[in-house]
């Protein structure tokens, strides 16, 4: 896992260290020490910390005009145990809608597992961005069925064209425009 890195392709257009409305202003990321680790796995020192020791993130881009958010994620999405859309809604989720974030498009392929829970943090994060959306991007089949079990996707649209966008091709800002013209339809 340690060679899994987040990606970095829009960091000439956004970076969540340098910006003071992000909830990871002023973090410092070593490009040499690996110190956070997963089960006992070892993973890139670019990943950032939201305080669970299952899941770890990269907030890729943000435009407050917009309100619009890209996280990506790498680990084990574990709400049974480690609460981690706990850590997720009150560490990141909360500083971002406070800065007029309704839109949120959460890249999954790195998560390897998920663990349901109550969907309360969920439930909250929806009725946050009401008149937004929240988009699962390529999360693995397997995680999406477990988060279905659980009611996740009430709150997260997952599904069609979200599966196999092919999102590292695109700029930021055409990414979202892809995903909410297909929300869009989706909810008209």
């Amino acid at each position: 896992m340690h060679t899994i890195e987040p990606f970095y392709n829009w960091i000439d257009q956004y970076s969540a260290a340098e910006d003071p409305h992000s909830p990871l202003f002023g973090a410092e990321n070593s490009l040499e020490l690996f110190t956070n680790n997963i089960y006992g796995y070892l993973i890139h020192p670019q990943w950032d910390s939201m305080e669970s020791d299952t899941l770890f993130l990269k907030i890729l881009f943000a435009d407050y005009e917009d309100g619009v958010a890209v996280i990506e994620f790498i680990g084990e999405w574990n709400d049974a145990i480690e609460n981690d859309v706990m850590h997720l809604k009150r560490h990141i989720v909360d500083p971002l809608v406070a800065e007029g974030i309704r839109k949120f498009i959460l890249i999954g392929e790195n998560v390897f597992n998920f663990h349901g829970a109550e969907d309360d943090y969920y439930a909250e994060w929806f009725e946050d961005v009401e008149d937004g959306w929240i988009a699962g991007v390529n999360f693995q089949d397997h995680v999406q069925r477990e988060m279905h079990q659980y009611n996740v996707d009430n709150y997260v649209n997952f599904g069609g064209q979200l599966d196999d966008l092919p999102w590292r091709t695109l700029e930021p800002r055409r990414l979202f425009e892809i995903v909410d013209s297909l929300l869009q339809r989706r909810l008209n």
